[in-house]
């Protein structure tokens, strides 16, 4: 610890997995390490005097998924001609329709896309 109840950045060793741009920050830091500025606990006075962040109440949330669904059950309900004409039509399009081999292939390739896809994007390391 520094003067001012302030840490002191010691120089972290260098590794060699990693990229130029760690090495050139590592080195950068090591260079300064020595180049502590004594401040009689400044920094920390202001530290302690700045507000608190804000946090969100814990029924916020589940206040906000009940209001989206009111609003989903005020659409299906105030447009009951609308939800019925996109029924029928899902409807008709899957009943009333005669597939194809090639229909199913086409479906089977669209879905094995989409489940693919969300694997890769579920999966991915940020």
């Amino acid at each position: 610890m520094g003067p001012g109840g302030m840490m002191r950045m010691e120089p972290q060793p260098v590794n060699a997995g990693d990229d130029w741009l760690d090495q050139v920050l590592r080195a950068d830091a090591a260079e300064h390490a020595g180049a502590y500025l004594a401040d009689e606990g400044f920094t920390a006075r202001v530290l302690e005097r700045l507000p608190r962040p804000a946090t969100l109440p814990a029924w916020r949330r589940p206040v906000v998924a009940l209001l989206w669904a009111i609003v989903g059950i005020a659409v299906v309900v105030a447009l009951p001609i609308w939800f019925e004409d996109v029924f029928r039509g899902a409807a008709a399009l899957f009943f009333g329709h005669r597939f194809t081999l090639s229909d199913l292939v086409g479906m089977l390739a669209l879905f094995g896309a989409a489940t693919w896809s969300a694997l890769f994007f579920a999966a991915r390391a940020e």
